[in-house]
């Protein structure tokens, strides 16, 4: 689907960039946008080997369902609505389980916001994603119909993902928008981990991960990328840096084998044993309320 809506895309990039050009804002880098197309390569190419797969593991549990659903609006609305809220779950995980934030950094790695970020993908991420739609399944929607849907979601991602849209009114209350993506993707200390819904914010408001973009005399302008960008943006090293990370940090001496299970599991920067906290986002954020509460941080 995204292939054959390749034109559309092209034309929606090239018009950002014109217009970027125009008003003499560096919005693009040439070295980014061939990283961002590369990584959707490789997510797209690793996610059509292993379709077959996971499809037969979600008719399988499609086959357990108790029920039939009807094919009326309720279905195709509820099937939005849930995969949406799994999807959320998904990218919750993604933020505060080191293990899955390494795959998923490759997406927050550039330090540009433009159309073509949407591209930037988590290689590896087709391999665990279709785990949290199989509840969908069980529940009688057709695996066919949550793939259908979910690639119609992903459209909701390019529109997202610019700066030259502002906020948008009553839709701001429901809807993922441009505005609430920029805090997504910023790495100032009060944005880190805000903001992970796809096409709703509602799950965000209901789970305590949203926050609005700020104007800029109430704070400071959003900074986009990693709060620790990686040594070099090689076409290797942006997709298994934090891997990388992992594995050093895995073969300390001062760790026991329960501190580094945790280290797997727990968010990025967790208090290592005997170590001063690293510069997480809820280190962060936490540091941040007690300032503002005239508290010296820890």
């Amino acid at each position: 689907m995204w292939l054959m809506a390749s034109p559309l895309f092209a034309i929606v990039i090239l018009v950002e960039i014109i217009l970027s050009n125009y008003q003499n804002r560096q919005v693009y880098s040439f070295k980014e946008t061939v990283t961002n197309f590369y990584l959707s390569v490789l997510n797209g190419a690793l996610d059509l080997a292993i379709r077959s797969g996971y499809f037969f593991i979600m008719m399988y549990c499609f086959q357990l369902r108790p029920w039939n659903l009807e094919l009326n609006f309720l279905y195709w609305a509820g099937l939005v609505v849930g995969l949406d809220l799994l999807f959320y779950g998904l990218h919750r995980m993604e933020h505060f389980s080191r293990l899955f934030w390494a795959v998923h950094v490759t997406h927050h790695s550039s330090d540009k916001m433009n159309f073509s970020v949407a591209f930037r993908a988590s290689v590896f991420q087709p391999l665990y994603r279709f785990m949290f739609f199989i509840p969908l399944a069980f529940l009688g929607f057709r695996p066919i119909d949550i793939l259908f849907v979910y690639s119609l979601t992903m459209f909701w991602t390019l529109f997202v993902h610019t700066e030259f849209i502002g906020k948008l009114g009553w839709m701001e209350k429901i809807f993922v928008t441009p505005s609430h993506h920029r805090v997504h993707h910023a790495s100032n200390d009060k944005y880190l981990d805000r903001n992970m819904g796809q096409v709703f914010i509602i799950w965000d408001r209901i789970f305590g991960t949203f926050q609005e973009e700020l104007p800029a005399d109430e704070y400071e302008p959003i900074r986009y990328g990693l709060t620790t960008p990686p040594d070099s943006k090689g076409p290797i090293n942006i997709i298994f840096h934090e891997f990388v990370h992992i594995s050093n940090d895995l073969g300390r001496k001062d760790l026991d084998w329960k501190d580094k299970v945790k280290l797997l599991v727990k968010p990025p920067g967790w208090l290592d044993k005997g170590e001063e906290k690293r510069n997480t986002g809820e280190n962060l954020k936490g540091d941040l309320v007690r300032e503002e509460n005239g508290h010296d941080s820890v």
